[in-house]
């Protein structure tokens, strides 16, 4: 039970985890997606309004004189117009109200050798976004834009780990109503084993008294020790049973020991022989001495008995 608990805990979770990892994935990429749009439509606006090449032609004629761009303002952005000559600063223009230590001189001086077009990079890291066309070249400070992006990565970090709790816990109340049905037929077979090896031990302990009184002769001896070494190995199979908790904890190999197996399979083939005789099936061994191995006897002289008996049943030759 406790193998298909954590089955079922792991599915559930592992299921609830990617709708949360996806949600918050979304979350991040929409906003990312909207900063990165702000940002490309800012830096495109300034070109679209006649921007470009304003250093060796006149204004775009919706604005009636030079100081119509100087008063251009974009809003909660830093945005600057860098007119370029022979490769220097010509003059900067500022549209935003901001007083940062932002570079602007340097950082044109920068752009110059680089890559003309629309340049707008990774909004996490990236300090600012240009758009560079001959002479001219607006430039973003995007200091702020990497600010939320972190800001937003943090607080989704902070609802990603309350989620998972909560996914934990549901996770938890959803594993105990699935397996309550399976957990209930489980206890009453536990019951129904335990009883049933409390009941066999009663007659199991009236064979084993019967064999001991029997007289032993050369024509029954055999007989009666198969009997007195079926009956314990049967009390040995009924304690297996009452030990209910290694259904719950699987196989342990703790207490195994060095156990000579060619005494163990010859051992469980002479029992068999009475039961194969009466089925016209005779068991011919060829069995290497002292194999030692480490392992349960209890549990391999089990395993040859059922391989016996089916051998047996169907008439294949051991």
């Amino acid at each position: 039970m406790k193998e298909l608990n954590r089955k079922v805990f792991n599915t559930i979770f592992l299921i609830l985890s990617l709708f949360v990892i996806f949600g918050v994935f979304l979350y991040n990429l929409e906003t990312y997606k909207k900063e990165y749009e702000n940002v490309r439509r800012n830096l495109t606006f300034m070109g679209d309004k006649g921007y470009f090449g304003i250093g060796n032609r006149l204004p775009n004629p919706q604005f009636q004189n030079d100081k119509d761009l100087d008063n251009m303002k974009i809003m909660d952005y830093e945005v600057y117009t860098v007119i370029i000559s022979n490769n220097g600063v010509k003059r900067i223009i500022s549209h935003t109200n901001y007083d940062t230590n932002f570079d602007i001189e340097s950082i044109s001086k920068s752009i110059v050798n680089k890559n003309q077009g629309l340049n707008i990079g990774n909004l996490y890291n990236n300090k600012y976004s240009y758009n560079y066309n001959g002479d001219t070249i607006i430039i973003m400070n995007t200091a702020s834009v990497n600010s939320r992006l972190s800001s937003a990565l943090g607080k989704t970090a902070i609802v990603f780990v309350i989620m998972e709790i909560i996914v934990y816990c549901v996770s938890s109340f959803l594993t105990k109503r699935i397996t309550k049905p399976a957990q209930e037929s489980f206890d009453k077979q536990k019951d129904f084993i335990a009883d049933a090896s409390h009941e066999l031990k009663t007659p199991l302990a009236v064979i084993m008294a019967s064999a001991d009184e029997l007289k032993s002769d050369k024509k029954n001896a055999k007989y009666i020790n198969n009997i007195k070494h079926e009956s314990e190995r049967m009390s040995t199979l009924i304690k297996s049973l009452l030990d209910l908790s290694k259904l719950e904890k699987g196989i342990s190999i703790a207490n195994y020991k060095d156990e000579d197996i060619s005494k163990v399979v010859e051992r469980t083939c002479l029992t068999f022989e009475a039961i194969a005789f009466e089925k016209s099936v005779r068991i011919n061994t060829n069995i290497e001495k002292h194999i030692m191995f480490k392992c349960s006897k209890e549990e391999i002289e089990r395993l040859i008995s059922i391989l016996l008996d089916n051998a047996i049943k169907h008439k294949y030759i051991c």
